[in-house]
């Protein structure tokens, strides 16, 4: 149970945490990065942050399919 509490109270900011998760979704991560984030990111920033990114993605993906269609 400690290790939970130690491990959501990590330092990293949300924004870094986007960062982090931004560059993962085009997988550009250099294996030092990853190795520095896996230490230092809060995994309840990380899924929330993904969550995010994947709704972004999505409707990206849905204006671009529309803007082509609808020509």
């Amino acid at each position: 149970m400690d290790e939970l509490k130690e491990t959501t109270q990590r330092k990293a900011s949300f924004g870094k945490t986007m960062k982090a998760v931004f560059w993962s979704f085009f997988g550009i991560r250099k294996k030092s990065d990853y190795e520095k984030d896996a230490q230092q990111l809060n995994p309840v920033h990380v899924i929330i942050a993904g969550l995010i990114g994947a709704i972004i993605f999505i409707v990206t993906l849905l204006l671009i399919v529309k803007s082509v269609v609808g020509k």
